[in-house]
């Protein structure tokens, strides 16, 4: 990966690699989930902490069945193990849900996948009438016969525990790399007469790995394809299936728009007609129905009313809850406030720890001055305010109801309600002055 972050951290959706493949595993409502970490094991274990997981060392990197080993002291001697790979994200609940049902508590399962090119991978070579799988024969090793065989290993397999733990302790290293590996176990099980029950997965890219960069992003693309697949299947519009990010969970209602290059993370909520326009940021957003979000704007932590319009480059912060019909319109930020409904601030505004009421308008350039530089404070702004441009309202401050603010106004005291309110010095002007010239040297 030619990064000091470990592998299984590297993200793939927003999340690490190592979390895709936990969750997979939760789903299936598992006794136990044990981890194995090995290089960066302690930057891995503190990024995914959880109390359903039990932590094992593996200090030497002696192949992946000395992996499984290092876990046996923990595993129970009765049940079915599932092992697993961190840098294979893609495998499905479903497909593994599958693999386990194969075994039936007392066979071996292997899950293998169908490869357009199998080169590099291992084979499954299965019994000529009966079709139970015999061995699984590694590309260096493979005849010219069995390497046109399209069916390879993923290395995901399930084991019943009692054949585990005496296998795993029969596993020797006579290779060239001096590893002990787990597929070894499957001539164990062959000899013994156990049945190698498998099951095949779905879709290959479930078996895909990432060992590079480039990988990485190849499974990136795979993912967010298939997401956005699931989102056309629900009725979702995309303008370009191939240009969306989903980083997180996205709920859609009914004729939901979506435009290119837009990425929605954590969990997204878009009701009824949404429209989402090019190039948004969506975070851990609920959006009601009928709402537009324009091109670039940027909305985190946030709840939006029916029936609004943002943007375009507007910023919506954590904190902000939005009324139905609201405008906030470009190069408008909003943060930590609450603004009821029919109110809007079109234009190049700041509204910061405020209270904003219904049918308010904001007027260009104004601010609200929330923080003296320790501690930050409230704006109250009534209902039916009028705000003129370029106005500071100095908080702790109270726009009262019905106030009219004019046009480049300082405002520190509260207002009194359906009054002008100005603060402005006199205008005046000098005659004869000149403006100074350049010096030439």
């Amino acid at each position: 990966m030619q990064s000091v972050l470990p592998k299984v951290l590297h993200r793939l959706a927003g999340r690490p690699l190592l979390s895709h493949v936990i969750d997979a595993a939760r789903r299936l409502s598992p006794d136990k989930i044990c981890v194995v970490i090995g290089h960066g094991g302690e930057m891995v274990k503190q990024s995914l902490a959880s109390d359903d997981l039990t932590w094992v060392t593996q200090s030497q990197q002696l192949g992946t069945g000395h992996a499984v080993m290092q876990a046996l002291p923990v595993l129970d001697k009765d049940g079915v193990t599932l092992i697993l790979y961190g840098d294979v994200p893609l495998v499905q609940t479903q497909t593994l849900q599958a693999l386990v049902a194969q075994t039936q508590g007392e066979y071996c399962a292997l899950l293998t996948a169908m490869a357009e090119d199998p080169s590099g991978y291992g084979r499954i070579v299965r019994d000529p009438v009966a079709q139970a799988v015999q061995a699984i024969v590694e590309q260096k090793e493979a005849t010219p016969e069995q390497q046109r065989i399209c069916e390879i290993n993923t290395g995901i397999m399930a084991i019943p525990n009692r054949y585990l733990h005496p296998w795993l302790s029969k596993l020797e290293n006579n290779n060239a790399q001096r590893e002990y590996y787990l597929t070894d176990i499957v001539a164990m099980a062959v000899s013994q007469g156990v049945t190698v029950a498998s099951s095949l997965a779905v879709h290959f890219s479930e078996a895909m790995g990432v060992n590079s960069k480039r990988q990485l992003a190849e499974l990136e693309r795979i993912y967010q394809r298939d997401f956005a697949e699931k989102l056309l299947d629900q009725g979702v519009q995309l303008a370009d299936p191939m240009r969306i990010d989903i980083r997180g969970r996205i709920d859609c209602g009914i004729d939901v728009e979506i435009d290119i290059d837009c990425i929605f993370e954590g969990a997204v909520r878009l009701g009824d007609g949404v429209k989402i326009n090019a190039h948004c940021i969506l975070k851990n957003v609920s959006i009601a129905a009928g709402t537009v979000i324009l091109p670039y704007s940027l909305i985190e932590d946030a709840e939006i009313g029916k029936d609004c319009k943002i943007g375009p480059y507007s910023r919506i912060r954590p904190g902000t809850r939005l009324g139905d019909k609201v405008h906030i319109g470009n190069f408008v930020e909003v943060k930590n406030s609450q603004i009821e409904a029919g109110s809007k601030a079109n234009h190049l505004s700041y509204i910061g720890d405020s209270i904003v009421g219904a049918n308010v308008n904001v007027g260009a350039g104004t601010i609200t001055c929330n923080y003296d530089g320790a501690n930050k404070y409230q704006t109250i702004i009534e209902d039916d305010v009028f705000i003129g441009s370029d106005t500071q309202l100095v908080a702790p401050v109270r726009i009262s109801k019905g106030s009219t603010i004019g046009a480049g106004s300082t405002i520190t005291k509260a207002t009194p309600e359906h009054q002008l309110t100005l603060s402005r010095s006199k205008q005046i002007s000098i005659a004869g002055w000149k403006r100074p010239q350049k010096v030439k040297k």
